[in-house]
C-alpha cells in the first residue's frame, strides 16, 4: 500500500484524560489505525471487478474514505454514503479537490450523509457497482433494506458486493471481538445475514452473506475468501484501533470505559509479538451479487 492512502500514526491525536476519547477521536483512529486493516479487502474486490475508469461506485457505509480513495486511484467515479458525520468529515478531508488521486473523473469523489435514499435526493447516472465492506454493516438489521435501496440505484446487472467475517476458528479477531458481547448485554436475534449488533460482535452464519442478497432481491454471483490480517504498531495502537470499530460502544455504556479498555488490552496478550507489535491472522468473505 502507497504512503498516500494511509496517514501515519504520529498524526494521531492524543489520548484524553483518564483513557477516555471522545467520538471525533474515535473517528480518527478508525481513519489512521483501523481502516486500513481493510484493504486486502478493497484490492481483491476491485481486482476481480476490473474497477476503472467508466465505472460508477457507490460505497455503503464508506468510513473516512479509503475505499472510494483507491477505486478512485484506479479511475472510477465514487460516491459514498455513511450515517458517522465524524467518519464523513474524514472523508471529505480525505478525497477533497487536490489531494484526491492525480487522473481521477472530472466530477471528482463525493461523499452523502444518510443512505442511499440520500444519495437519490441528489439524483446523477446509475452506478455500476456497489460495495457494502463494512464488516459490521448488519448492524441493527440496517443491511437488507440498504442493499435493497442501492440496488435501485444501480444498473440492471451491475455488482453488489457485501463483505464479512470468515469461520470464527479462522479469525484470530474474533476471540477480543467477544469481550465486547461479554461486556453487554446479549442483543435480540436480528436473523441471518447479520454480523454485529448494538450489543457486540457475532460471527457470519456459513450463508448470511448469500441469505442478506436473497432478501435484498439480488442475484449472487460468486465469492471469495481471503487473508485480512489485524497488525498494529503495539499494544495501545491495537487497543484504540479495536475501540474505533463501534463495537465496543455498548459495552462502554454497560460498564466503565477504562474497564473495558483493560479487558479488551488482556484480551490482545496472546497476540503480542516479541517486538512489541500486536498481529491477528483472519480470513473475510465477500459475496459477489448483481442487481
Amino acid at each position: 500500500m502507497t504512503p498516500t492512502l494511509v496517514r501515519q500514526h504520529q498524526h494521531l491525536a492524543p489520548p484524553a484524560a483518564h483513557g477516555h476519547r471522545d467520538a471525533y477521536a474515535r473517528a480518527r483512529d478508525w481513519a489512521e489505525i483501523q481502516e486500513r486493516m481493510l484493504v486486502p479487502l478493497y484490492e481483491a474486490v476491485y481486482a476481480r471487478l476490473e474497477i476503472g475508469t467508466g465505472d460508477r461506485l457507490l460505497g455503503l457505509g464508506c468510513g473516512s474514505g479509503l475505499a472510494l480513495l483507491m477505486a478512485a486511484a484506479r479511475g472510477a467515479s465514487v460516491t459514498g454514503t455513511d450515517t458517522d458525520g465524524r467518519r464523513l468529515a474524514l472523508a471529505e478531508e480525505r478525497l477533497r479537490p487536490g489531494t484526491a488521486p492525480h487522473g481521477s473523473p472530472a466530477d471528482g469523489p463525493r461523499v452523502v450523509g444518510g443512505g442511499p435514499a440520500a444519495v437519490a435526493a441528489e439524483g446523477g447516472p446509475r452506478f455500476t457497482a456497489v460495495t457494502a465492506f463494512d464488516p459490521q454493516s448488519g448492524a441493527d438489521g440496517e443491511l437488507v433494506p440498504m442493499l435493497t435501496a442501492a440496488a435501485a440505484l444501480a444498473e440492471r446487472g451491475s455488482p453488489v458486493v457485501i463483505a464479512g467475517w470468515g469461520p470464527p476458528e479462522r479469525c484470530a479477531t474474533a476471540s477480543v471481538l467477544r469481550t465486547a458481547t461479554r461486556q453487554a448485554a446479549r442483543p435480540p436475534d436480528l436473523g441471518p445475514g447479520y454480523g454485529s449488533a448494538p450489543g457486540g460482535w457475532r460471527p457470519y452464519g456459513r450463508d448470511a452473506l448469500e441469505e442478506a442478497a436473497h432478501r435484498a432481491g439480488l442475484r449472487p454471483d460468486g465469492s471469495g475468501r481471503l487473508s485480512c490480517p489485524f497488525g498494529y504498531a503495539d499494544p495501545e495502537s491495537a487497543v484504540r484501533g479495536l475501540l474505533s470499530t463501534r463495537l465496543f460502544d455498548a459495552a462502554a455504556e454497560a460498564a466503565d470505559e477504562a474497564q473495558v479498555e483493560k479487558e479488551l488490552a488482556e484480551a490482545l496478550h496472546p497476540y503480542v509479538r516479541r517486538d512489541g507489535t500486536v498481529w491477528m491472522p483472519n480470513v473475510f468473505r465477500y459475496l459477489i451479487a448483481r442487481v
